[in-house]
């Protein structure tokens, strides 16, 4: 069953939990501010330091989830098909969030609603074009 969940929920609940935990909840600015500041740098080569952010942290993660979730969706079990409602939902949810929640309204925030696009889109076209190949016409 836990196959079926959609493992992109992860880090929009990730956010969720960071945006929600300040004062004034969806209706607090101050999400931004929390997400690009800087955690730690790393000295490069070139001489010039990274400043490495809590965001930059969930977007590198949620690109990796990303990846697993795209070769989740190659299956053509059933539960694959559950997989793609559930993906649909958390779009939706991401969207609505995006658009009417001010603590939501940032760049992270509106990538990883691109990711579940993502997700959407290839679990809907993997499926189909599978389903395409798995027809045999007669003679």
């Amino acid at each position: 069953m836990f196959a079926a969940v959609p493992l992109l929920v992860l880090p929009v609940l990730i956010y969720n939990l960071i945006a929600l935990t300040l004062t004034g909840g969806f209706q607090s600015i101050d999400a931004h501010a929390r997400l690009t500041e800087t955690l730690f740098t790393i000295h490069m080569t070139s001489q010039i330091d990274w400043a490495v952010s809590l965001g930059d942290l969930l977007l590198a993660a949620s690109l990796v989830v990303l990846f697993v979730e795209l070769l989740k969706s190659t299956t053509s079990r059933k539960i694959a098909i559950i997989n793609h409602s559930l993906s649909m939902v958390l779009f939706i949810g991401c969207l609505v969030e995006f658009l009417l929640a001010p603590a939501f309204a940032t760049s992270i925030f509106f990538l990883i609603t691109v990711m579940v696009l993502l997700d959407v889109l290839a679990g809907f076209i993997v499926t189909i074009v599978a389903a395409r190949r798995d027809v045999d016409f007669g003679e």
